[in-house]
């Protein structure tokens, strides 16, 4: 077991692959949006780095894309 601690770290933020991974597989945003059950607008926010989608809905993007979720998403920014 690793244990990471974020406390003190500076303006951390959350990244996503997940226009990038959605354009390669030629997946149409409205389409995807309407399988995860969210708006075409959440969507395009959460690509633009806008919007932290849920740990849910991350979790249902992973497996939207058969992918895992560090694959996706990452930590980006300053200690």
């Amino acid at each position: 077991l690793v244990k990471i601690s974020l406390l003190g770290a500076d303006k951390m933020s959350v990244v996503n692959h997940i226009r990038k991974i959605r354009e390669e597989k030629k997946i149409p945003q409205k389409e995807m949006a309407q399988a995860l059950d969210v708006s075409r607008q959440t969507m395009t926010a959460i690509e633009k780095g806008k919007y932290n989608p849920s740990l849910e809905l991350s979790l249902k993007i992973a497996a939207y894309f058969d992918m895992p979720f560090d694959e996706i998403f990452y930590l980006e920014g300053k200690k």
